[in-house]
């Protein structure tokens, strides 16, 4: 019967790989935080970006020819405004031809639905 003897401390050399290990992975999770977070702000910054190009053309499409664009696919055929649809919805209401139309963009999921 050992009932009553005593029983090995863990040993040095389990506490020498496990203590590293869980140092890296806490190190691994403190650099994995940041990068998260960057990535939402790039997805904000891409879609301010794409509204300001197609704000801009807007306002050049009205200073050239005197009247807003009458749709989004005209700027894109005349005025070189390109973008992943499978990635932006970009909504473009006109109102009349001399008032500035409201432009929203929405980032869709990767199903190509709206979030």
């Amino acid at each position: 019967m050992n009932r009553f003897t005593q029983q090995k401390p863990i040993s040095k050399s389990v506490l020498s790989i496990l203590v590293p290990v869980v140092i890296f992975f806490a190190v691994f999770f403190l650099f994995l935080l940041p990068v998260s977070s960057i990535s939402a702000t790039t997805k904000q910054e891409e879609i301010e970006n794409l509204k300001q190009a197609v704000i801009r053309s807007t306002i050049y499409c009205y200073a050239v020819e005197g009247a807003y664009p009458e749709s989004l696919s005209y700027l894109e055929n005349h005025y070189g405004i390109t973008y992943d649809h499978s990635k932006y919805l970009i909504s473009y209401e006109v109102h009349a031809s001399n008032l500035m139309p409201d432009i929203d963009v929405i980032i869709l999921t990767n199903k190509g639905e709206l979030p």
